[in-house]
């Protein structure tokens, strides 16, 4: 299909590749150069879409507003939006309703897999009308792995189960940074990589983020000296926790994990350090 792509950061470059790998014809624009740039301005790009026009965005959910507004100065009614970045959920239900009273379309998607995952097949969650699920559905086949894509439901529904998703994830990675941890303060000397492989051959516990922290001691060193021992934040845990707070929820594996990591800016350690190579290696953030 044709489709316009505003966003070409890590996801959205890698995204637009496997996009163009499926043979989808793309007019893709950032506000910096990039591979798969091909239109110098959002006018252009929405002059050079056949009607009813599909625009992908990834971008920062600080920028999505914005974005938008400049979008519906060239839009018509029938087409589509599909805010494919981490936003708020609840800022997704405001903009598929105030997109609607304009007769504009919106899915917001939550999309996992990291950088690899937008190359090779993503996990895609999707909310908004299922009619436009529906309509669209062979092109969220196309950017997911096999079997990974869903419709989570109602405008609002992709971006709360994303959310949800990197809360479950920040207590996932603590608890495996802290138990590697306590492994290497234990007095048995482990080849903690090598544990990490084993663990990656059948345990419970055998997960991509087991590998990847694996592939983190291959290529820093078991004591991880150029690591930083502060893990960064971007946002999606705490709000996974202030929702859970609205719901009368209790989540504290994944508080207290969030509360680590903010405290780590000041009180770096060698379980930050872990946390900080899990990151790198499955989105590419910096380690120091």
């Amino acid at each position: 299909m044709q489709l316009g792509y505003i966003g070409l950061g890590k996801m959205g470059h890698n995204m637009v590749s496997r996009l163009i790998e499926k043979k989808h014809d793309v007019f893709a624009f950032d506000t910096n150069d990039d591979l798969f740039k091909n239109t110098n301005s959002i006018k252009e790009l929405c002059e050079k879409l056949g009607s009813p026009r599909v625009i992908w965005l990834m971008v920062p959910h600080q920028a999505v507003d914005d974005v938008i507004g400049e979008l519906m100065l060239h839009l018509s009614q029938g087409d589509t939006i599909i805010d494919g970045g981490n936003s708020p959920y609840k800022e997704s239900m405001r903009r598929a309703k105030e997109l609607s009273s304009s007769g504009i379309k919106f899915l917001d998607i939550g999309v996992s897999g990291g950088p690899g995952g937008a190359l090779a097949g993503a996990c895609l969650m999707i909310g908004g009308e299922l009619e436009d699920f529906n309509k669209l559905e062979p092109l969220f086949k196309d950017l997911s792995a096999d079997g990974g894509y869903g419709y989570m439901g109602k405008h609002g529904a992709g971006h709360f189960v994303k959310m949800v998703h990197n809360g479950i994830e920040y207590g996932m990675m603590q608890a495996i940074a802290e138990g590697f941890t306590v492994m290497k303060n234990s007095e048995f000397n482990l080849n903690l990589e090598n544990i990490a492989d084993l663990y990656n051959h059948r345990s419970v516990i055998e997960s991509r983020l087991v590998n990847w922290l694996k592939e983190g001691f291959n290529e820093f060193g078991q004591d991880m000296d150029k690591v930083s021992g502060s893990v960064a934040s971007s946002g999606e845990g705490q709000w996974t926790v202030d929702a859970a707070k609205e719901l009368g929820v209790p989540v504290r594996v994944i508080e207290d994990a969030l509360r680590f990591r903010l405290d780590s800016k000041n009180n770096p350690s060698y379980t930050g350090k872990l946390l900080s190579v899990m990151r790198n290696k499955f989105g590419g953030h910096k380690v120091n």
